[in-house]
């Protein structure tokens, strides 16, 4: 007998996605929007303007207790001993072999009290893996808080003058991986400088229930910026511009965190982390892989899953690829051998049945200008 799939969930945003004309599709078991006017255009109106998504798919882990610090230092790479309260931080929850169980955001909530956004797609997975690890490190309280929050995410160079009239928190004190408690649109919750753009931007927490209510108020007050919802296509190929890894395809638990070339997320001086002996032998020795950016030097587009080829061997996959759309280049991300992942190295990618040369270039593709805040 056939078991069905389980039905998909829906975030508490569903009913404006579909008002607003999206395409939905599954994502990490979740019904979600791709694309409203087309991934193209939502991606330019970020990097431009100011576009708003609804993140709210996307998981909350708190961790609180007197050896709650030590549970988040044991798990994760970062060191999370750095954080003050307000501050967040990006890290791995990592595998004895050094490898990605999940990319988390670690915010220090209260000196005792942590909270984890991890991937949608995760959730589970990585409550049971922390609930593992932390079973016998002392006093340690785990709760998957996930349906307590809706999450928007407010991206581009308006952002700030869109958002500020909304609320009482001063935007502009308000540092880069910082957060602080407040309203938004007479809403309480929490708003952080966070993002997956690449861009500036804000990520707002908000209970489920208000959550319409945020994204109605966000929207009226972006109209003169022609702010517009925007879906998970040109968060996508926006993150790709930025270097931003994805789990499930840049990363995943057969690539270490030093192979991701994400070594600044690594503590390296604190104590013992899962992980730590093979990332620190990895240091010493080095890694047999690397990830990089290339640009297609030809006519073609470099897809995820499109087999990566050095002096006409097959030397591994690309994980991802796109045409961008601010940038018009086609970029991509691959693991090469540690040996090749060099600046201006040129190997071909199989493009559906031909090979086009690509070239090893710096990161990220694209960096935001930085702004006067």
């Amino acid at each position: 007998m056939n078991q069905s799939a389980p039905p998909l969930k829906q975030t508490s945003l569903h009913a404006r996605h579909v008002a607003h004309g999206a395409r939905m599709v599954p994502f990490g078991g979740w019904e979600m929007p791709v694309e409203y006017t087309g991934i193209a255009a939502e991606h330019l109106l970020v990097r431009t303007r100011a576009g708003l998504f609804d993140v709210s798919h996307m998981g909350e882990l708190e961790l609180a207790g007197r050896d709650a610090l030590a549970a988040i230092q044991y798990l994760t790479s970062n060191d999370a001993s750095r954080l003050s309260l307000g501050q967040i931080q990006y890290s791995a929850l990592t595998t004895p072999e050094g490898t990605f169980v999940d990319d988390v955001l670690v915010y220090r909530l209260a000196d005792e009290h942590f909270l984890l956004v991890v991937n949608a797609a995760n959730i589970e997975k990585d409550f049971a893996w922390i609930r593992r690890h932390t079973a016998d490190r002392g006093d340690v309280v785990l709760v998957n808080t996930s349906n307590r929050y809706a999450l928007l995410a407010l991206q581009g160079p308006a952002a700030s003058d869109i958002l500020q009239p909304l609320t009482g928190i001063e935007l502009a004190s308000l540092k880069y991986y910082w957060y602080a408690h407040g309203e938004v649109a007479g809403v309480r919750g929490f708003i952080s400088r966070t993002g997956y753009t690449g861009e500036e931007g804000f990520e707002i927490f908000v209970p489920p229930a208000a959550a319409e209510r945020v994204w109605n108020a966000l929207l009226e007050a972006g109209t003169e910026f022609d702010l517009r919802p925007c879906g998970l296509g040109a968060r996508d190929t926006l993150r790709l511009e930025a270097a931003m890894r994805l789990y499930g395809q840049d990363i995943d638990e057969t690539t270490t965190v030093l192979e991701a070339d994400l070594g600044w997320v690594i503590g390296w001086s604190k104590d013992d982390f899962l992980g730590a002996d093979r990332l620190r032998a990895q240091k010493t020795e080095g890694v047999p892989r690397k990830l990089v950016g290339f640009e297609i030097e030809e006519r073609g587009i470099a897809r995820h899953g499109y087999d990566v080829y050095l002096n006409g061997v097959k030397a591994g996959v690309v994980t991802s690829g796109t045409q961008t759309p601010f940038l018009k280049k086609a970029i991509g991300l691959a693991y090469l051998p540690a040996g090749d992942a060099v600046v201006d190295r040129v190997f071909e990618v199989d493009v559906r049945g031909r090979r086009v040369a690509a070239r090893v270039v710096p990161l990220p593709f694209y960096k935001r200008p930085r702004s006067e805040r």
